[in-house]
């Protein structure tokens, strides 16, 4: 039977199970992280947390969003009714923390400290659990004896999806110049909002338009996803020339398509493409020579033959409810 304190190779124990973490989005005292601050703590956290909510109302609702975020990130480190995924779980506990969870810094920082997700960091995982720890939060004070209270600096969340890339993702991000990595990191950043992995995203847009808000296609398909105006118009982008727009839109319609056809990543694949429609007329992916070039060239930078997905979004698609459709 394994270790149940998941001991590191120095003998130290850390918990190996997060159920026993809790549940708690708030401070003992009943407010959030961001409202304790003070300034010269505040500032350290820059890029990581929001230092001002204004109003209750805004506070509620940061306190729900983050509640949300949590519930997601505890859902994909464990695969609770999705595939594990411990990369997704901490990029959903790093935004929640941003809103201020304590339960979201703890969970980050016990993911730092085993390096699920991301590479193993001790002072990262300390400077986590001493803001945590700072908001009353119990075992983030017991883990400090293990980690030390790290360095006062904290993981910049909006990069954490890119900045260790590893296998072919890291591959695929390698050489990129800076204004175009500023691009692959906003996919990222946005990709979990929409269930979508970071991986799966950056390779999408890798191979649509290397990343280039400007790029646009002899069929009149625009910007990082190659947007055309029908599936803009579809999926409410206002102007597919603007970066964020267009990434949104492109996950957005991904989501669907991951409903539609049941996390088959090929069909997908081949659908963002073609068009789901082309793929129901062939009952799986399209004898188009560009469709199965495209559907080969994602495979190498997301090999993965399946993907999560809401099936609340949509109902599927016959041909994946058909045997031997795929």
């Amino acid at each position: 039977m394994d270790d149940p304190w998941g001991r590191r190779d120095d003998g130290r124990p850390r918990p190996a199970d997060p159920h026993a973490r809790g549940r708690a989005v708030l401070g003992a005292d009943g407010r959030s992280v961001t409202q304790t601050l003070g300034g010269r703590t505040a500032r350290t956290l820059a890029g990581l947390l929001i230092v001002a909510l204004a109003g209750s109302a805004t506070v509620q609702a940061a306190s729900s969003s983050a509640a949300r975020l949590l519930e997601k990130g505890t859902a994909y480190e464990h695969g609770e009714g999705v595939d594990r995924n411990p990369a997704l779980a901490v990029s959903y506990y790093c935004k929640a923390a941003r809103l201020g969870s304590v339960e979201a810094m703890f969970a980050l920082g016990w993911m730092y400290a085993n390096g699920r997700g991301v590479a193993r960091d001790d002072a990262a995982a300390g400077a986590l659990f001493s803001v945590a720890a700072k908001q009353g939060h119990a075992q983030a004070k017991r883990m400090l004896r293990y980690t030390g209270p790290g360095n006062g600096r904290l993981p910049s969340c909006r990069q954490l999806a890119v900045t260790r890339p590893s296998g072919p993702t890291g591959a695929l991000l390698a050489d990129l110049p800076p204004a175009r990595r500023k691009v692959a990191d906003l996919v990222a950043w946005l990709a979990p909002d929409y269930g979508v992995n970071p991986q799966f995203a950056l390779a999408i847009a890798a191979v649509e338009s290397n990343f280039n808000p400007a790029a646009r296609s002899p069929k009149n398909a625009v910007g990082v996803m190659q947007l055309i105006p029908e599936t803009a118009t579809r999926f409410n982008v206002g102007n597919a020339h603007d970066a964020r727009q267009n990434v949104a839109g492109g996950l957005a319609y991904l989501r669907w398509l991951l409903a539609y056809f049941e996390g088959d990543v090929r069909l997908v694949v081949a659908a963002y493409n073609a068009g789901e429609g082309a793929v129901e007329r062939y009952g799986g992916v399209p004898p188009y020579p560009e469709t199965r070039a495209y559907v080969a060239r994602i495979a190498t930078w997301f090999p993965r033959r399946t993907h999560p997905y809401d099936r609340r979004v949509v109902e599927s698609s016959p041909i994946v409810r058909r045997s031997g459709a795929r």
